[in-house]
């Protein structure tokens, strides 16, 4: 078991803040404040610390560690996730899972580590004019990446649940690979969706941050970041409400930030909600229009042996064959994937109601699923939702599904349900209100093919949110430019998700790691002066040195105390 970095000696002398604990207003001065702590916010965080400046992290969630990870669901959801991992589009058509707490959805995903498809990378030149994003640019920052995250691909057997894919798509002639992972030492238990209590994954809670905070960075959780103050084209201030102990609504005391500059971190859907709160100016009307999701669709099968969907890898085998036979800005291409079944999760997203749901959970070991995710974006008839604000200025994710959408997520249905006969599936049951059990192939591809594709009649999930401030040459087209700086407001920079202009076709969290990186190094240098700090294998924060922190950062920096 890997130990936890927060229970360490050195971690005696971290500055860590839970903000719901003030007894007073504050302010706090620093170089660099970020709000967020996921793959953007927990990857910036390293970099700038280690390259010698005053950082600020900015967390809505807990700070919850390996030491509160007890693999149960009741515990997890409400602790870890947006809204107890009951996020929903405004017609409540698509259920969003995002990671809330320190770490973001890094502690929560299921570790699916993949490069920038070319293909999305040119369409963004071609359509975005993001010269700078080409496959050979990024690669070296991907590779710094996976060094420090220790992103390989997964050298176990899958589990029977990805083996379902992997065999059944064989049968059928789709081509299937082994998916990279972010872990070191996995235990194989099956539960990084509800926090790893081995510290197995390498995710922003046990890597970048625990580094950023050995290197001088100061960390506050239970904080909302309301908004940016603004004048004369710059960011002045950030005004942030500390919430209650409870982590969900604003207490009396409020924190207020003074920096030389801003990165937002927050992730797609909260990232662009802060700059409209923010009122960021947009004269072309950009904030939070080209959210994007990879809507998905999901397929059950019960097989004849046990599968036990709960343990393991939650996922090692993927499929790109439907989104490289497809043209880009054709009908929609969709990955095929596996997720994890436990329990809460299950029932919660299974359709029927009485005998039937209970009949599934009876079978609950036997069961096995298949996802496909939509890559969307890249049509004219793919123009993904739109942020806005409630009321009370929290965040909300209007998201159309198009009929061509739609037409994809039918063809992912009969996808999956043929790959999972050819494995020998008992039955096949597409989630979707109006679909029964199905005995056979044939059976499963008349009805599938007279499903009436409607919201909240087919059972639609994403945990991939990317968008709402998109990154483009054309400051028409976008928020932000392909170096993450706002094309508003001279420092302030998006460093996360959402600056992505269009879904990517893979797991995100790669994608940020590196886009971040190099956005990130190009900020450090900018302010400094030097070359930032680059990223190596094994880094622990630099405890190596006597202090638990680099020479450099002893000499220049003098933290704000908490």
């Amino acid at each position: 078991m890997n130990p936890n970095p927060y229970t360490s000696p050195e971690a005696h002398r971290w500055k860590i803040l839970d903000a719901s604990t003030l007894q007073h207003d504050e302010t706090i001065e620093c170089d660099v404040a970020i709000v967020g702590t996921g793959a953007g916010g927990g990857t910036t965080a390293e970099i700038l610390a280690r390259s010698g400046l005053r950082v600020l992290m900015l967390e809505e969630g807990p700070l919850k560690t390996s030491s509160d990870f007890h693999m149960l669901e009741r515990e997890a959801y409400p602790n870890l996730y947006q809204e107890s991992a009951g996020r929903r589009t405004k017609d409540e058509g698509i259920i969003i899972l995002q990671g809330r707490s320190v770490g973001g959805s890094t502690t929560v995903n299921w570790t699916s580590s993949f490069h920038t498809p070319p293909a999305t990378l040119a369409y963004w030149r071609e359509r975005f004019g993001l010269d700078t994003f080409t496959s050979a640019a990024l690669a070296p920052w991907f590779a710094m990446m996976e060094r420090r995250l220790g992103i390989h691909p997964w050298e176990r057997e899958p589990n029977d649940n990805n083996d379902v894919l992997r065999r059944g798509a064989a049968r059928i002639g789709v081509p299937t690979k082994v998916i990279p992972r972010n872990v070191r030492g996995c235990y194989n238990l099956g539960y990084c969706g509800v926090g790893c209590p081995t510290n197995a994954k390498q995710s922003m809670l046990i890597t970048t941050i625990p580094a950023a905070l050995a290197h001088g960075a100061q960390l506050v959780s239970r904080v909302r970041a309301e908004r940016f103050v603004h004048k004369h084209g710059a960011v002045n201030e950030l005004e942030c409400s500390a919430l209650d102990p409870a982590g969900l609504r604003p207490g009396p005391y409020t924190l207020r930030v003074r920096a030389r500059a801003y990165v937002a971190a927050g992730g797609a859907i909260n990232t662009p909600a802060l700059l409209l709160r923010s009122e960021l100016p947009d004269p072309h009307g950009r904030v939070g229009k080209r959210t994007f999701l990879h809507p998905t669709v999901i397929s059950a099968a019960t097989m004849p042996e046990e599968v036990v969907a709960s343990s393991g890898a939650p996922q090692s085998i993927y499929s790109d064959h439907f989104l490289k036979t497809q043209a880009i800005d054709g009908p929609i291409g969709y990955k095929l994937e596996v997720p994890p079944l436990h329990p809460v999760l299950t029932s919660s997203t299974f359709t029927g109601l009485g005998e039937f749901a209970a009949s599934q959970m009876h079978d609950f070991n036997h069961l096995q699923a298949i996802i496909a995710l939509m890559r969307d974006g890249f049509n004219d008839e793919s123009v993904g939702g739109t942020v806005g604000l409630h009321g009370d200025g929290t965040p909300i994710l209007d998201y159309p599904i198009s009929n061509y959408v739609w037409d994809g997520m039918r063809r992912a249905l009969l996808t999956m349900a043929e790959i999972q006969f050819a494995a020998g599936a008992r039955t096949v049951l597409p989630l979707h209100e109006s679909a029964v059990p199905y005995g056979s192939w044939a059976e499963a591809r008349a009805a599938i093919a007279q499903l009436p594709m409607e919201v909240l009649r087919t059972r639609v999930a994403s945990a991939h949110v990317m968008g709402g401030s998109a990154m483009s040459k054309d400051e028409r087209e976008g928020v932000v430019d392909q170096r993450g700086r706002s094309h508003a407001l001279d420092n302030l920079y998006v460093f996360d998700g959402s600056a992505f202009p269009t879904s990517l076709g893979a797991n995100p969290q790669l994608s940020i790691y590196g886009m971040v990186a190099r956005n990130a190094s190009e900020l450090a240098a900018s302010l400094t002066g030097r070359p930032a700090a680059k990223l190596a294998e094994g880094d622990d924060g630099g405890s190596a040195m006597p202090n638990g922190r680099s020479a450099l950062i002893a000499e220049s920096v003098t933290p704000t105390v908490l």
